[in-house]
């Protein structure tokens, strides 16, 4: 019998892409024709600033700059506010022509944050940043992997996998295997999806971030914050009765000692989610700074020579990016299972 062309998941992933491109068209229907990005000063006369640079490529933005010229894409503005309600248009009415930013339709922009320009009064941004549209972007991929992935399987019952399903095999077997049986026991079935797709979003959103232009989704730390605090409820709601007694009321241990252990354990609960936020944020982050910082010497210094020598030094960083992508990927799966196994664990007592 012939498969039909439209499933349940072709329908949801279809869905998922024309929202997301009716959200674009909408931000940027009513747009004129895209002006130069440059400030008034012309090229010769504006002096290289590595630190603007940097800063403006590991920041999120209301605007996602790729080259000079015309590469600017304006993405979708969505704020709310009480005074004015829900407004959507896009970013690009927030610049002239000399790229000044200028105020629109009582709304202004400061520091890369939005407020109402008379009162000075914050609104509630939900707008398309580029941090959000790269998380769209990782999203789409991982459907897409997954979804052939999974049609290859159901194709090869019983045989040797093939093409894409022979290469993310045996990452898959290698976190079931290494990374959640040896540290969640009992029940590892139940976490091992969870555990799967933060390995797979955290691993795929580093390796995105590598590429020129990209935006620095897993560098942003209010990305890293809520997968701390997913792997936080997670952990906390499958505790057992063993895990919260040795947490509130330490079996074995002397009264007067238990006073101090107490709110010792009770600040461990949160400094957990805390260290995976940080750690992930810090590393990523840290190694695009590295990166841009050796591109940034070539014109500090106007020298080929630099050039030639710091792109050498490049594909080194490169290499050891593409390590440290899938290493915090693995230390950030590792420390979650290591989590939840100790939430869940049996304890004997006798």
């Amino acid at each position: 019998m012939k498969k039909p062309f439209v499933t349940a998941k072709n329908a949801i992933f279809t869905a998922f892409l024309f929202i997301f491109a009716i959200t674009f068209r909408a931000a940027i229907a009513q747009e004129e024709p895209e002006p130069e990005f440059n400030t008034h000063q012309t090229v010769a006369e504006k002096e290289f600033n590595a630190g603007e640079v940097i800063i403006h490529h590991v920041l999120d933005d209301h605007i996602w700059h790729l080259w000079d010229g015309h590469g600017t894409l304006f993405l979708p503005i969505i704020v709310y506010s009480s005074e004015k309600g829900l407004d959507v248009f896009s970013s690009h009415h927030f610049y002239d022509e000399h790229h000044t930013i200028v105020e629109y339709n009582g709304y202004k922009l400061e520091h890369n944050h939005i407020l109402l320009a008379e009162s000075n009064k914050a609104v509630l941004d939900l707008s398309i940043t580029k941090n959000v549209a790269m998380l769209f972007i990782n999203a789409t991929i991982l459907i897409l992997v997954f979804s052939a992935v999974g049609r290859a399987y159901k194709r090869n019952t019983g045989k040797a996998p093939k093409g894409l399903q022979s290469f993310i095999e045996p990452i898959i077997v290698f976190v079931r295997d290494e990374v959640v049986k040896p540290n969640i026991s009992h029940h590892h079935e139940k976490f091992l999806p969870y555990l799967l797709t933060l390995f797979f979003f955290i691993l795929f959103g580093n390796l995105l971030g590598l590429l020129p232009g990209a935006g620095n989704l897993t560098g942003n730390i209010a990305v890293t914050l809520v997968l701390a605090v997913f792997t936080f409820l997670i952990t906390n709601f499958n505790g057992n009765k063993a895990y919260w007694s040795h947490i509130l009321w330490t079996p074995g241990v002397p009264l007067p000692l238990r006073l101090v252990i107490l709110p010792v354990e009770i600040l461990g609960i949160f400094t957990k989610p805390i260290s995976l936020t940080i750690r992930l944020f810090v590393a990523i982050t840290a190694g695009h700074i590295v990166l841009l910082t050796l591109i940034s010497l070539t014109f500090i210094f106007q020298s080929a020579a630099v050039g030639f020598g710091t792109s050498i030094v490049i594909v080194f960083i490169n290499l050891i990016e593409l390590l440290v992508a899938g290493i915090q990927a693995y230390v950030f799966t590792l420390f979650t299972a290591l989590y939840i196994g100790m939430a869940t664990e049996q304890h004997d007592h006798h």
